[in-house]
């Protein structure tokens, strides 16, 4: 039996498909977990658990639940990555600017030097044994929206392994994870619309088939902040703390793990297009899609 829900959590739209013989003690019980997990990882809510290291930046140490401390150790060994733009420090500069939210503004160029300081994830310090983790300066605070989705979706995809699920397809506002095989078609495969990020939303420009596998897709087409004739987009360049100089208007990552997808989106969004596909065909497990300004399409070499 298939059943469907919808819920409005982590600023996004999540819907969420199960097949099974009694799908609706599942259905809550995701929704449940989708709850749980925004309060732990969330970077705006001020009683989460991720907000309670930030609020004790500078002071002591916070011990947190191991999962938050396993995102929090992986985020900071990417963000130290050479040549990639992840970077979970960068909270300090998502709040100055506020893209995405009704307070939104193009801070002076003395706030962003100033807020630059703080976005250094060399700083944060992680103890293996106590699960503990504290920011080295005042005012640094950890932002995960880029991995957060991710990391949720696969902790909850471990769960629904455990239960007696015949499939699952879970959309996090655009990350999409896919477990089992498609019971409406033939092939068993679930065909994933990739965005054509110059046409209003659900105008596909591709359809990638996955089984047991996730899509994960950072653009700069949806989220923006319009002042003085200018547009600014919500992907910040960890270099200069303004929003990346690009062609690129989206890049999509099919991966094993749907955390991997949202790793590899963040850390080569902003390179040059021919260095992006180098590093996805260099890079096991994963495939890319990459969708440019003037409508170009490139593939990397296990989608051609």
């Amino acid at each position: 039996m298939l059943e469907t829900s919808q819920v409005y959590l982590m600023g996004t739209v999540i819907d969420i498909q199960i097949e099974a013989d009694q799908p609706a003690p599942i259905i809550a019980l995701v929704e449940r977990r989708l709850a749980e997990y925004e309060h732990r990882f969330s970077a705006n809510d001020d009683t989460s658990e991720l907000m309670a290291v930030n609020l004790a930046a500078g002071q002591q140490a916070v011990t947190v639940a191991p999962e938050l401390y396993q995102l929090i150790k992986l985020g900071k060994q990417h963000s130290l990555a050479a040549n990639g733009n992840l970077n979970i420090t960068i909270g300090p500069l998502v709040q100055t600017w506020r893209i995405g939210f009704d307070d939104a503004r193009v801070p002076s160029a003395a706030e962003i030097t100033a807020v630059m300081q703080l976005v250094d994830p060399r700083q944060i310090e992680l103890n293996d044994d106590t699960h503990q983790v504290r920011l080295a300066k005042a005012g640094m605070a950890i932002d995960l929206g880029a991995l957060a989705k991710g990391y949720i979706a696969d902790l909850i995809m471990v769960e629904l392994k455990t239960l007696p699920v015949q499939s699952a397809l879970i959309n996090l506002g655009g990350n999409i994870v896919a477990y089992g095989p498609n019971q409406r078609q033939s092939d068993g495969n679930w065909r994933i619309g990739i965005q054509d990020p110059r046409e209003p939303r659900d105008v596909y420009l591709d359809v990638v088939l996955v089984q047991n596998q996730s899509v994960v897709t950072s653009g700069i087409y949806e989220r923006h902040l319009e002042r003085n004739g200018q547009t600014y987009h919500h992907i910040f360049d960890r270099q200069t703390g303004y929003p990346i100089q690009t062609d690129l208007l989206s890049l999509t990552i099919i991966s094993d793990l749907s955390v991997t997808g949202e790793i590899w989106t963040t850390r080569l969004f902003g390179l040059p297009d021919a260095e992006i596909l180098v590093q996805v065909n260099a890079t096991p497990g994963i495939e890319g899609i990459l969708v440019t300004a003037n409508g170009t399409i490139m593939k990397s070499n296990g989608l051609v």
